[in-house]
């Protein structure tokens, strides 16, 4: 018996190409589902939406982890150590979860994710990635009956010639999952999909207020803003693409905007993947924040795509160890930017692995002490002065310097 856990469509989509790739050999397969929405109760759970259907048929079950800890959230809850032993029997004893021979998770190194591993235990696991946080460091230290099991990584190869960071320091080798399986999976949904609104342009939205990163006036800014440069450009029918977890609340609140600027405004559903979305619409332009979609928009579909707002999500993230630091990094520094006027201007060149290599250490340099970075310039775009200071990759200020730094901010 082979056990997986997914909380997001896209995660199921790229469990789908690993099985019918044979990654998981024969045998009952299990399948965990999450949601892991702030408010779970209003939010369509992934094996309710219209494209799961395509999936299905590659399980033999499907269990609810919202519907056994409820009424907990599954980002909040852990089994205390006292009690692992107990719910262990009581898990397997409630989903028949005897004789599992591989368990295969996503974000592993938080919860629900590493809470499953900690109650189905004695098998080897599998992580597979959940788009581009694969490419940034682990985040957090994994105790050892957790990472003496984890045998490989699968991944996308969102972006060619850049190796996973994730689980690197414990050894596990990456494997990647092939391009044509994946896009297969995406054909198979969109084939379920409902019927998708028109524009030729689109906007992903993400959830950066419920993320502590911005205020949701901000978040609701940001899209404002994208809005009204795609007006700029000339384009009148925009579709907005809402995150599986923020609900329809942005689309809401951009309305009145789409009316002032004179712009036909259509919502794509929230439960359908931005990958079936470019293969329905081919809209001529993606926009998006630092959103994992723009680059499987440009690596998949041929799609052009613009960042907008990269560079404030980058200036917020705390602390510097924040896991999305490297998906706005690589977004940043690999697509094109748009200005609020419209304008679309390729980002300066840059070494993207080495840049990556180095913003993965700053992270995590005890982690990570083999990739100490050495002869780059450090943009302050990308790095802290006092991360630089503390880490002796920059020379410490003089009592002299600090002090005009002082004098300068009080001005």
């Amino acid at each position: 018996m082979k056990v997986f856990y997914a909380s997001t469509l896209f995660g199921a989509m790229s469990l789908a190409a690993a099985i019918d790739e044979g990654r998981f050999g024969d045998g009952r397969r299990v399948l965990i589902v999450s949601n892991n929405a702030a408010i779970p109760e209003v939010s369509v759970p992934l094996d309710g939406t219209p494209g799961f259907a395509a999936l299905r048929s590659r399980f033999e079950a499907v269990h609810s982890w919202n519907e056994l800890i409820a009424p907990l959230h599954p980002s909040d809850w852990r089994a205390r150590v006292i009690e692992v032993p107990m719910l262990e029997r009581l898990v397997r004893a409630r989903w028949g979860l005897d004789g599992v021979e591989e368990l295969v998770l996503e974000s592993i190194a938080v919860a629900p994710a590493r809470t499953v591993a900690g109650l189905v235990r004695d098998c080897p696991i599998t992580v597979y990635s959940d788009g581009l946080m694969s490419y940034g460091p682990t985040r957090d230290p994994l105790p050892a009956e957790i990472f003496r099991r984890i045998g490989r990584l699968l991944h996308l190869d969102l972006v060619p010639g850049l190796t996973p960071l994730l689980l690197s320091e414990y050894g596990v080798p990456p494997e990647i999952l092939p391009d044509a399986a994946f896009l297969s999976i995406v054909d198979q949904v969109a084939a379920t999909a409902p019927t998708m609104p028109a524009g030729r342009a689109m906007i992903l939205g993400q959830y950066l207020s419920a993320l502590e990163i911005v205020t949701p006036e901000e978040e609701a800014g940001l899209h404002e803003s994208m809005l009204a440069a795609l007006a700029a450009r000339g384009y009148t029918e925009v579709v907005f693409k809402p995150h599986p977890a923020a609900g329809r609340r942005h689309a809401q609140l951009l309305r009145p905007a789409a009316e002032r600027l004179g712009v036909r405004l259509s919502v794509a559903g929230e439960s359908v993947p931005a990958e079936v979305c470019f293969a329905a619409l081919r809209p001529e332009l993606v926009v998006g924040c630092f959103s994992t979609g723009l680059v499987t928009a440009a690596r998949y579909f041929g799609l052009q795509v613009a960042s907008f707002g990269a560079g404030l999500v980058l200036e917020r993230l705390t602390p510097y160890e924040n896991s999305n630091r490297i998906p706005a990094t690589i977004v940043d520094a690999m697509l094109p930017r748009m200005s609020a006027e419209g304008a679309i201007d390729r980002p300066p060149a840059v070494d993207l692995p080495a840049l990556v290599r180095a913003v993965g250490y700053c992270m995590q340099a005890e982690a990570y002490p083999e990739l100490r970075p050495s002869g780059i310039t450090f943009d302050p775009r990308y790095f802290r002065r006092k991360r630089l200071e503390t880490l002796g990759l920059t020379a410490r200020p003089t009592v002299l310097t600090r002090l005009r730094r002082k004098i300068r901010a009080t001005l």
